[in-house]
């Protein structure tokens, strides 16, 4: 290992060589980052790189795209333990509101009483404006026992949400030479046929020569090639279009990765208009427990899961506690605009290491807000996002305990926010991960962690993007050097190391900016 101590001293002895970090004074250092403070008037001020990158706004996260309460449904159906399996009789009391009207924006709630349901099958939300119910998360209230075979305990989930193929009569170049990592507007070469609230798809092509540049072409595990991003396979953001001015299109949420067309095959860079999607909404899981025996095996032993959201949005998961299980909570490439609120994951056992360690939880969509949750156990991985669907999630004020990590794992997620975790005992490593597992290579750019707390960090730099280390408490460990190998030099991308800055919240404080102070309150704030 390669440690070096979160020392103010040291560090500020550190950029004094080498020139990396701008210090206009010890005092600013010790209240502010350069990347994003506050003015005299309480506006946040961002610094920008030459290109236009920045640390983008994170505040479209969440349920209603952030900001937005959380609705409380009407109970409609109630259910209480039996002596049997109660899989069957909590099922149909879905089913029985699935059959009911949509009244502003739901059919309702089914309340599971107090005491102990046990259930050999999985449980599924598939309709809208459901919410399954219980009456407390503790040993007084709702607790689902897991039993039978394997199985997920709840899934919210919708049809099979595809992306169209692009049809050329509503396909628009775009002709920005370059779009930064957090913009919000970009141009194409004619606007005509495009309005304000049409959905949109921006796509490229993942170039040979893009991935060159990131340096993942060279991946060799066993003397066999690895392929980290196939070439030409397509990057994709769903957005909406706020406004039009000319040929100039501003969106709903911001872009999280950068746009270079230096590094694409000409006109490979697009902007598709779509039909809206439909996906599952307005459906939640509350206030209950889920238990499972431990988990046993390896990695891709069969083992019993606890809730899966997929082909959904503006969906929850609040008050959940989850006992045993392995894997906690994923979310899929097609689930955005997700809250998980107070949500506790205890593993008293885990798996043994084999293909890899499971994670509490599984960030595959966008637009996540991770809130309050908390974590507890070894062997683990308590956040990971997975591929380049997972882009613009948020990891706030979460507690995790044990020896694991907040670790992105593969392949080119972006725009990931660790706002204010504590990890007392475990890490955040925003890495390439080079040819681990199936060769994930380069796992994450354009992330933040700000203000967090954690025995370990290792904080890489990708070709071309950023990944910022901001008022954050904790050891540098660059892991397993090779032979002729040096640490990273401290660099602009990290400062006010072991001095919390301001704002104290990230996340919050841009949500106040955009939306005003209620939003914040509305989530708790």
């Amino acid at each position: 290992m390669n440690k070096t101590p979160y020392s103010l001293s040291r560090t500020l002895l550190t950029f004094a060589l080498t020139g990396a970090l701008w210090l206009p004074s010890a005092k600013v250092l010790a209240a502010q980052s350069e990347w994003a403070h506050p003015d005299s008037n309480g506006k946040l001020v961002y610094k920008t790189l030459p290109r236009g990158d920045r640390i983008l706004d994170f505040s479209y996260a969440g349920y209603g795209g952030g900001g937005v309460k959380l609705p409380v449904a009407t109970v409609q159906k109630t259910v209480a333990p039996s002596a049997g399996d109660d899989s069957a009789a909590i099922q149909s009391a879905i089913d029985a509101v699935a059959a009911l009207p949509v009244k502003d924006g739901f059919r309702g709630a089914v309340l599971l009483a107090r005491g102990t349901f046990h259930c050999a099958k999985g449980i599924t939300i598939s309709q809208d404006g459901i919410v399954l119910r219980g009456s407390g998360a503790d040993n007084n209230g709702s607790i689902i026992e897991m039993t039978g075979e394997p199985h997920t305990c709840v899934t919210i989930a919708g049809g099979s949400v595809k992306y169209p193929k692009q049809n050329p009569a509503t396909t628009f170049p775009i002709t920005d030479t370059y779009v930064p990592s957090g913009a919000l507007s970009l141009s194409v070469k004619d606007a005509t046929g495009l309005a304000a609230g049409d959905v949109v798809l921006i796509r490229w092509l993942r170039s040979a020569k893009w991935i060159h540049f990131m340096g993942m072409d060279t991946l060799v595990r066993n003397g066999k090639p690895q392929s980290w991003l196939g070439i030409d396979s397509p990057v994709t953001f769903e957005r909406t279009i706020r406004s039009i001015q000319g040929n100039r299109l501003t969106l709903e949420a911001p872009l999280t990765d950068a746009i270079d067309a230096g590094l694409l095959a000409p006109a490979t860079a697009t902007v598709s208009k779509i039909p809206p999607l439909k996906r599952l909404s307005q459906c939640g899981l509350e206030s209950l427990r889920i238990n499972s025996l431990p988990p046993s095996g390896t990695l891709v032993a069969k083992n019993n899961l606890g809730v899966l959201l997929d082909n959904c949005e503006d969906c929850w998961v609040k008050n959940v506690a989850m006992h045993d299980t392995l894997g906690n909570i994923r979310i899929m490439q097609q689930g955005r605009r997700i809250t998980l609120e107070g949500v506790e994951a205890v593993h008293s056992a885990t798996v043994a290491k084999g293909a890899g360690y499971p994670s509490d939880f599984t960030l595959r969509g966008s637009q996540t807000l991770v809130n309050r949750c908390s974590s507890s156990g070894s062997g683990s991985f308590f956040v990971a996002t997975m591929n380049a669907d997972a882009a613009l999630n948020v990891v706030l004020n979460c507690t995790f305990k044990g020896a694991g990590a907040i670790q992105p794992h593969a392949r080119w997620s972006t725009g990931l926010l660790m706002d204010g975790c504590n990890l007392p005992e475990g890490r955040i490593d925003l890495i390439n991960r080079g040819t681990a597992g199936s060769g994930h290579g380069w796992a994450i750019g354009w992330a933040v962690a700000w203000n967090c707390t954690a025995k370990f960090f290792n904080v890489q730099q990708p070709p071309g993007s950023i990944n910022w280390c901001i008022g954050c408490t904790g050891d540098m460990d660059w892991g397993k050097l090779k032979k002729g190998e040096v640490p990273p030099k401290a660099g602009p991308w990290l400062s006010s190391r072991a001095t919390p800055v301001e704002p104290a919240s990230l996340y919050l404080a841009q949500l106040r900016e955009r939306l005003g102070p209620q939003a914040a309150s509305n989530i708790g704030y």
